[in-house]
């Protein structure tokens, strides 16, 4: 079950596969597990690997993680340790932990547990005390250290690794928060500006959050068994929200799912788990890494890189974005995802020219690393670009309005009163990809949308061919003018790149798969419409009464190129890598099929509601 877990959530851990005796690692290290007691008793499995050769002293290099830190056992060893095989064949002391409440560790484990900042007693803890606790008995007990420690992890260990740093032990050197899991009401995982992520958490929370009764090597079975060949139809045959806690389901038996459903708001539940708010005064050398197409924790990179950057002024706080999927930059080729052709493998540039380069200079004092304050890979123009700040100081914004017509222009429209029109149906909504998948399809996030702009739920607005290229960098910014017959609804923009008419269709292509005019989709994102003012406090929509509808999309560094269009497609469902909105303002949670009604929605383009896609253009 661990390996469906994990293959399905796309999750990469630092190793992973047992092997035979004679691998690298068995003859380079020596083993052992051991407990860790933190200071209020509770004992955290670990598991360190140490260089055989003993003629120098070593950093530690560790992660904490909630997907088990095995394999366990003294003869037991993995195909390889740490982040990258470079590091690996350099030597580090590398140490893996399973994170308070998971596997073999004692206590309870809490869901992104929440940041203590004024610890009154030994009985407040949290990940930060618990990575001070244990990094404190690492190099006060094991031997051939030498006195530095690093910390690396990939989304939920990103987390893990982002928790270290407000209160850090001063041995901790190095640390790399890779896809971290960050603000998940706002924009990581389980929720994007309120609207819940239903298609990954109801798969990833059945197998994440299974009852044990103290510390166990593997977990025994799911909470349930579900699953179909086609996710739309089972996800819209389950029904309302409130049916996923039936006696066929979860049943109410996960603690982190009834959580999910009863904290509807941005209430102290998420506030509390929000660790952007804790990164100030941060100096540790940092290097935060994301994916132009991480599903998951696209957010939580580039959030975690700003929250640094505007709440610590000495930082050392590095960025890497690249072309990946979540964590495929641990990998091995990474040269091309879905249509993209990116000339290079991004994933090998990265871990020799970057990652290993971090962590050996600030823990071995080894070469150098002038990586620069942002090292970015643009798609479109599929290059490395290296900027002294992020978003660049050059980039500026530029406004692309709705108008007539189903354009895109840079001058508003000067027709009165101009709208387009759609009807939003619950019972029919707009799926997220296009073809049938019983899992999340990866490749959603550079998707041809053409078979969305087809369909009468989803409006198009489109520029005409580009006369030069167009690169921006930098978050986009959705602004619309909507009325609607309900109370509530959602609203999805997505930002499209137009392939011209004569794009040639690469050989061995699908029959009938045609490049010519292939609207690959850049960036999109979801706002719940109640949410438009406060994410605290809902506010119900008034029917028939024009409102804005104002938010981000996350960052993009993207050439269109010349002779392509920009397209937007604005639409209110996106099922079901989102949950259905009844369109009634309400606790969606709560919802019963009575409750989900259709919608009249329009989109207002005229000189006074002005909808429109803000753009960071790059200026030369």
């Amino acid at each position: 079950m661990r390996k469906i877990f994990l293959s399905f959530c796309g999750l990469v851990a630092m190793h992973t596969i047992v092997l035979a005796q004679g691998s690298f690692v068995k003859e380079n290290y020596t083993k052992f597990d051991t407990t860790i007691t933190m200071r209020d008793g509770i004992k955290l499995y670990t598991v360190i690997y140490m260089p055989k050769d003993e003629s120098q002293s070593y950093p530690f290099l560790m992660e904490r993680t909630p997907y088990s830190a095995g394999p366990y056992g003294a003869n037991n060893y993995p195909r390889s340790l740490g982040p990258n095989e470079n590091l690996m064949k350099e030597k580090y002391i590398f140490v893996y932990q399973d994170v308070r409440g998971r596997y073999m560790s004692e206590g309870t484990n809490l869901e992104v547990t929440p940041y203590i900042a004024n610890k009154k007693s030994k009985a407040d803890v949290d990940e930060s005390s618990d990575t001070y606790d244990t990094v404190d008995w690492l190099i006060k007990n094991i031997k051939n250290n030498n006195g530095r420690v690093g910390l690396a992890g990939i989304s939920y260990p990103g987390f893990y690794a982002t928790a270290c740093l407000p209160g850090a032990h001063p041995a901790i050197k190095a640390v790399s928060p890779q896809a971290p899991v960050t603000d998940e009401f706002i924009g990581d995982d389980a929720n994007h500006n309120g609207a819940f992520f239903l298609l990954d958490n109801f798969s990833f929370m059945n197998f994440f959050d299974m009852e044990r009764n103290g510390p166990v090597k593997d977990y025994d079975k799911p909470l349930f068994n579900a699953g179909s060949r086609d996710a739309y139809k089972f996800y819209l045959q389950m029904g309302t929200i409130k049916n996923t806690n039936s006696a066929k389901y979860y049943n109410n038996k996960s603690v982190i799912w009834n959580e999910y459903l009863q904290h509807d708001t941005y209430d102290a539940y998420w506030k509390a788990r929000n660790i952007r708010t804790h990164l100030k005064n941060i100096s540790t050398p940092t290097l935060v890494v994301g994916g132009w197409f991480d599903a998951e924790d696209l957010f939580g990179a580039l959030h975690t890189y700003e929250a640094i950057e505007k709440q610590s002024a000495k930082n050392n706080n590095r960025l890497v974005m690249g072309p990946w999927t979540h964590g495929a930059w641990a990998g091995g080729d990474w040269s091309k995802f879905a249509t993209h052709e990116f000339g290079s493998n991004t994933s090998k540039y990265f871990q020799d020219s970057l990652e290993t380069t971090f962590f050996n200079f600030y823990l071995k004092d080894k070469g150098s690393f002038t990586a620069s304050e942002a090292t970015v890979f643009e798609t479109g123009s599929n290059q490395w670009k290296s900027y002294p700040a992020w978003p660049p100081k050059n980039e500026a914004p530029v406004v692309y309005y709705f108008n007539d017509n189903n354009t895109l222009s840079l001058q508003k429209t000067n027709t009165p009163n101009s709208f387009d029109e759609y009807i939003s149906d619950p019972a029919k909504p707009v799926p997220y990809t296009n073809g049938t998948f019983g899992r999340r399809n990866n490749e959603y996030m550079a998707e041809d949308q053409r078979f969305a702009a087809v369909r009468p739920d989803v409006v198009v607005f489109e520029t005409e061919e580009l006369t030069e290229d167009l690169t921006l960098s930098g978050r986009i910014n959705a602004d619309l003018f909507v009325s609607i017959t309900g109370t509530d609804a959602d609203f999805i923009v997505k930002l499209i790149d137009v392939l011209p008419d004569t794009t040639a269709t690469p050989k061995g292509s699908p029959r009938g798969f045609s490049m010519a005019g292939y609207q690959r989709l850049v960036r999109a994102e979801v706002m719940r419409g109640k949410f438009r003012n406060s994410y605290e406090k809902p506010e119900a929509f008034v029917p028939n009464k024009i409102s804005e509808v104002k938010f981000d999309l996350n960052d993009v560094a993207h050439t269109f190129k010349k002779g392509h269009k920009i397209m937007v497609q604005v639409q209110s469902s996106w099922f079901p890598l989102v949950d259905r909105n009844p369109q009634k303002f309400m606790r969606i949670p709560d919802a019963t099929e009575k409750d989900f009604q259709k919608a009249s929605i329009r989109i207002y383009h005229d000189a006074v509601n002005a909808s429109k896609i803000v753009l960071p253009v790059l200026k030369n």
